[in-house]
C-alpha cells in the first residue's frame, strides 16, 4: 500500500501524508511543551511538599514534555490541523517540482 496516493488527484503517497501529519503534530507538541513548562515555572512549591531542587525541576521538565506530546496527539489546540493543509501543499509542490523536465532526481 506504500504506493497508494493519499487522496485522488494528489501526488502524495500515504506514507508521505502520514509523515507530514506526524511533523505537524510534533510541532504542536513542541509548542505545548513550551506552554506547559511556562505554566509549571509559575507554580511555587514548598520544598517540604514536593521536595524541590534539581529532582523536581527534572521531573517537571519531563512531565511537561510528555503532556505536550500527549495533548498534540489527541487534538491539542488545533495548531497541527491548521498547519497540515499548508504543509501538504508544500510537499505536493516539492513532488511536482521533481517531476519537471530537467529537474535533478
Amino acid at each position: 500500500m506504500l504506493g497508494t496516493v493519499a487522496k485522488p488527484g494528489s501526488t502524495l503517497t500515504l506514507d508521505q501524508y502520514a509523515k507530514v501529519k506526524a511533523q505537524a503534530e510534533e510541532l504542536e507538541g513542541v509548542f505545548l511543551n513550551t506552554l506547559t513548562k511556562e505554566m509549571f515555572s509559575s507554580i511555587k512549591t514548598d520544598a517540604s511538599v514536593m521536595g524541590g531542587g534539581f529532582g523536581e525541576e527534572t521531573w517537571r521538565s519531563m512531565q511537561s514534555e510528555q503532556m505536550g506530546a500527549t495533548m498534540a496527539q489527541n487534538g491539542g489546540l488545533g495548531i497541527a490541523e491548521q498547519l497540515l493543509p499548508d504543509l501538504l501543499a508544500m510537499q505536493e509542490a516539492a513532488n511536482n517540482q521533481n517531476k519537471l523536465p530537467g529537474a535533478q532526481q
